[in-house]
């Protein structure tokens, strides 16, 4: 329950370049379920005030347009962005909303909310890294959050939460670490990734290494084997997906029978091949039939 005394830290949830993918994994989220981060305390002694989310707001239209202005007057707040952010034509291609007949871009919103955030949180690969927003050709312009803090020479601290969606675990549980432990004080990667969450690769804890070990793999989907001649990425993606898992930690995609796409890389998509192409950067163990013992096979 909430203590009268908490601190309240106002959060804002902008929505850039994207499909909602990463603001309904999050929304999805089973503990802290979306009840707790509303209505309570995120941990003992504070609670997150989400005062603008596209997807759990009431308001709308101008109303909406007038949370952002009114409380961005502060630097007390946590903003969090979802998607990349499109800059050709001055950011027209995304808009946040309208007031006084004006089109506000979500270009614009970041740029005027950014500088006084206490922190800048880039959920999902798109806001992160791009992703599949920023994907070739690009014809929107579309740049990650970093990319758009360089170019404007915002000091904000940002945490990139990669993902294609994000676990709400990665969001929430990061958010705790920040106000338990300090800003300064979560370990980061070079991709400003949360090494609670990104400082493995999957490979190290998938299910199916050992198959990889012994150079048996999958030649079709439903074969016995690891998947990586299927194009699994995980053997190069850095998260804890193996361990976590998704849906209240009932399943994840390597479960599934279905290969690791790499979503948390800054690579996805257009570097890392298709989705069921066999990346060609690691040493396959195969067993050698002459010998009877395994050996590596340069590619």
């Amino acid at each position: 329950m909430n203590n009268k005394h908490s601190q309240v830290i106002p959060v804002f949830y902008i929505q850039a370049a994207a499909c909602s993918g990463c603001a309904t994994s999050t929304i999805c989220s089973y503990y802290p379920s979306l009840e707790n981060i509303v209505l309570q305390d995120v941990i003992p002694g504070v609670k997150l005030d989400i005062l603008f989310h596209p997807n759990l707001m009431t308001a709308s239209g101008e109303l909406a347009m007038e949370v952002i202005e009114e409380a961005s007057e502060k630097n007390d707040y946590v903003l969090i962005i979802d998607g990349a952010i499109p800059t050709k034509d001055n950011g027209m291609y995304c808009v946040t909303g309208e007031k006084n007949g004006k089109k506000y871009t979500v270009l614009e919103e970041v740029l005027h909310l950014a500088p006084n955030a206490m922190a800048t949180i880039a959920l999902g690969t798109c806001a992160a890294f791009g992703g599949i927003a920023a994907a070739l050709p690009n014809p929107s312009g579309s740049f990650s959050v970093d990319d758009i803090f360089l170019s404007n020479k915002i000091k904000t601290p940002l945490i990139n939460i990669p993902g294609c969606p994000p676990h709400p675990d990665w969001l929430f549980g990061t958010i705790g670490e920040i106000l338990t432990k300090g800003l300064e004080n979560v370990e980061v990667d070079d991709f400003k990734r949360p090494k609670t969450y990104f400082g493995k690769l999957i490979h190290e804890n998938c299910p199916n290494r050992a198959y990889f070990d012994e150079g048996k793999f999958a030649k079709h989907f439903g074969d016995e084997g690891c998947l990586y001649e299927l194009g699994c990425k995980g053997p190069i993606t850095y998260a804890d997906c193996p361990l976590r898992k998704r849906n209240g930690n009932v399943n994840w995609v390597i479960g599934s029978g279905a290969p690791c796409s790499g979503c948390t890389q800054p690579e996805f998509p257009d570097f890392l091949g298709d989705f069921y192409e066999r990346i060609i950067d690691v040493e396959n163990p195969v067993k050698d039939k002459n010998q009877n013992k395994d050996r590596k096979v340069g590619k």
